[in-house]
């Protein structure tokens, strides 16, 4: 029944005599659409090709494997080649059916039948056997199209080098200017989009906050995250060698600064590594003689800057300048990547020394932890703080720029939701604080204190 409504609807076609000429654009159609059925699927089977594959394809002997590599040092090249190839074919094919259709029909009487023949039915002709079908097939068998496609699409890239090469030079031009007009969203829209992601595991937990730390890291100075130095061990210059030795092994660090008369004049650094061959030495050793320059960074640089730095001249240390040249500590390689990773741990390292957690709400600080350090304990953006930090960097020099002085034990300051409580301290500094994180009940109950001492 269905059959013979088809011969039906057949042979209401305006039908023409099928000439040779038409037979021979027939086959040629045919295998211009194989052609773009391979092309098609060679951009996918190249382009999909992991690294493990490529390393099995570098230490095979094949020569059709060894044309992938010498294709993939050039993937534009490459891209440009399938693209243009493809589009050379596609054209003949639609320029072959036009031909094809015209001899076999009369459109005249039927434009209708002509539109759809000569553009709907030609269009999902290429789109399925050209494109679809072979990208479907080269995607689960990728090594396979490449070895049997590379020699044929290397020669084709030979022939079509200058079509090609115009092609890359007018994308490059326009990848520049692309580049250049592009919107680079503010660290503040980058922190808002990770706080609409709510980690339910907690590797993935982890993986938060280290793409919370990478989105702070390019707008965290050194100040920020310096070791002050006040809390630096370091070396006087004309110190004997065997003190030397006693000194080292209770600061357990690797690299030591050296100072002459005061922590302004830096000498240099002491390498432990570079004493391991002296410790049979006796106290007159000049150990001085192994210093290294000390390296100089000022307190406004950014660390994203510095950790190139670190690398460029391979160093793990260097001396923080404050803007009249003096010292005002050192920061460390590992400093800068815990930015990132969050607090490293290692044998030397003192656990709990600069806080510890009375319950959900109430913290006891130290008064030198770095505000980047607090925020991270309290887990908190900081915006608040920092807009109203000033030039202070530690918590002790936080409530000092709101108080304009040194508060007295047991005196408090109230900041946003958060209430300070001076524990200790004295004529030249705060030495520990209370931190209490006020609830909403709480922060009613205080609503007519204003933001400073209570």
């Amino acid at each position: 029944m269905v059959l013979s409504q088809i011969m039906i609807i057949i042979s209401a076609f305006p039908f023409q005599e099928i000439t040779s000429g038409v037979l021979f654009a027939i086959l040629l159609m045919g295998f211009l659409l194989l052609c773009s059925a391979a092309i098609s699927a060679s951009e996918i089977s190249f382009f999909s090709l992991s690294p493990r594959d490529l390393q099995e394809i570098e230490n095979s002997g094949n020569r059709s494997k060894k044309a992938i590599l010498e294709l993939l040092k050039n993937p534009k090249s490459l891209l440009a080649t399938i693209l243009i190839a493809n589009t050379f074919v596609n054209i003949g094919i639609v320029i072959l059916s036009t031909f094809i259709s015209s001899r076999l029909f009369d459109f005249a009487k039927n434009p209708v039948l002509g539109f759809v023949i000569q553009v709907v039915i030609v269009t999902l002709l290429i789109l399925l056997m050209g494109e679809v079908m072979p990208k479907v097939y080269a995607t689960k068998n990728s090594i396979k199209i490449a070895t049997i496609l590379s020699l044929p699409i290397l020669t084709l890239k030979k022939f079509l080098t200058p079509f090609s090469a115009v092609l890359v030079f007018s994308s490059s031009i326009i990848d520049k200017r692309i580049k250049k007009a592009q919107f680079i969203g503010s660290i503040h829209d980058l922190s808002h989009a990770l706080e609409l992601t709510s980690p339910g595991k907690k590797s993935n937990d982890q993986e938060h906050k280290i793409l919370r730390g990478i989105v702070k890291f390019g707008n965290t100075d050194v100040k920020q995250i310096m070791k002050s130095r006040t809390d630096v061990n370091a070396f006087e210059y004309n110190t004997d060698f065997k003190t030397l030795l006693v000194n080292i092994l209770e600061s357990g660090h690797s690299r030591i600064p050296v100072f002459k008369n005061n922590f302004d004049n830096i000498a240099g650094i002491l390498y432990i590594k570079d004493l391991l061959q002296h410790f049979d030495k006796d106290e007159n050793f000049k150990w001085q003689s192994l210093l290294r320059p000390p390296f100089y960074v000022p307190e406004s640089k950014k660390i994203d800057d510095l950790l190139k730095e670190f690398q460029e001249k391979k160093n793990h240390l260097a001396i923080v300048v404050d803007e009249y040249g003096g010292a005002a500590g050192i920061v460390t390689l590992e400093d800068v990547m815990e930015e990132i990773v969050g607090d490293i741990t290692d044998e030397f390292d003192e656990e709990d020394l600069t806080y510890s957690k009375l319950d959900k709400n109430n913290f006891v600080f130290e008064g030198k932890i770095p505000l980047i350090d607090l925020y991270r304990v309290l887990g908190i953006e900081g915006a608040a703080f920092e807009a109203a930090k000033g030039d202070s960097d530690t918590l002790a020099g936080f409530i000092i720029e709101r108080t304009g002085r040194i508060p007295k034990k047991d005196e408090k300051v109230k900041f946003e939701n958060f209430l300070f409580t001076i524990e200790s301290s004295d004529r030249r500094k705060i030495i520990r604080v209370k931190v209490t994180i006020l609830e909403i009940s709480e922060m009613v109950e205080n609503a007519e204190v204003s933001d400073f001492l209570i």
